[in-house]
């Protein structure tokens, strides 16, 4: 595998030599792509950003038919730079393994694309350039890659007041929302206890965020079938499963490119700005008021209502 990564971005005469007895595939590469990125697996890489250089080959199937000079007929270099840019922008990331993954499963949806070589290196960790090199053809995301390709769920995210979990009627009301044509999100806020104060912001934002996850475990105890999720993928994969989910917001927060700009102790603005994400269906606020904004239809329902 090394030699081919490293084949993967040599000078096509070589690649052909080292190809012979196989018909050397066509490629479309992006070299020397520079990004400024916050990366990094250390807390004193949060914050700040850093150079990111991006190799890209993409071996693509041949085209057939003629071209016509046609550009809607090829893999057009634009989705090889848009690949990056979407993972980029979808969450902030630790590992730069896990960003090179991305992409190529991101650049393999494409029909014409058959394999993908990544390398990702940082240029500002040392004084030379720090990286990984991976190659993934289509067989090896299997039908995970189907299953990316799919459109995702639109969910309706459900906050719960304090008095709304402590209910009496919360399975029932939790029964009638489940029972409704769409998946099931459900918000908490802070727990009404005391939380440790902090004199630093930034601090006090994870305290309060993890005072939020400690309220959604006290959900998930009234109601088993409810479970804490916290990451993309397993929000992803419960909806698609009919699972009801309770969102555990530290990581989605913490690791947002474009993060919501309200304080945890304004919980159902981040319920808000959490549906906005899901591109939900709507916001159903329950036992406290509608955030002043919201970017998908929101609802309040008093205590006692459905």
């Amino acid at each position: 595998m090394a030699d081919e990564i490293r084949l993967a971005f040599a000078h096509p005469s070589e690649r052909a030599i080292a190809t012979q007895g196989d018909a050397p595939r066509d490629r479309i590469s992006l070299r020397d792509h520079v990004r400024d990125v916050e990366i990094g697996a250390f807390q004193a890489e949060r914050g700040h950003t850093q150079r990111i250089r991006f190799d890209v080959v993409v071996e693509v199937m041949p085209f057939t038919a003629p071209l016509d000079d046609d550009v809607d007929r090829i893999l057009s270099y634009d989705r090889v730079s848009e690949a990056i840019s979407t993972e980029l922008a979808a969450e902030r990331v630790n590992l730069l393994e896990t960003l090179a993954e991305r992409i190529a499963e991101r650049i393999l949806l494409e029909p014409q694309a058959m394999r993908a070589f990544v390398r990702i290196e940082k240029l500002d960790r040392g004084p030379g350039a720090l990286g990984v090199e991976i190659v993934r053809s289509r067989r090896d995301f299997g039908a995970h890659l189907s299953e990316v390709a799919r459109p995702r769920p639109h969910p309706r995210v459900v906050y719960l007041s304090n008095a709304a979990i402590a209910a009496p009627d919360l399975v029932a009301r939790v029964d009638a929302l489940a029972s409704q044509d769409r998946p099931l999100i459900l918000c908490v806020g802070l727990p009404d206890i005391a939380r440790p104060n902090a004199a630093h912001p930034l601090a006090q934002r994870r305290i309060d965020l993890l005072a939020m996850e400690q309220n959604g475990w006290i959900l998930a105890a009234r109601d088993p079938r409810a479970k804490v999720v916290a990451t993309r993928t397993e929000l992803d994969w419960a909806m698609r499963n009919s699972q009801i989910c309770i969102w555990a917001p530290s990581k989605i927060v913490l690791d947002a490119t474009q993060g919501p700009r309200s304080h945890p102790q304004d919980s159902v603005a981040l319920a808000a700005w959490f549906a906005g994400l899901m591109e939900a269906c709507e916001l159903v606020v329950v036992g406290e008021n509608l955030p002043a904004a919201s970017p998908v239809p929101a609802r309040a329902v008093t205590l006692g209502n459905s």
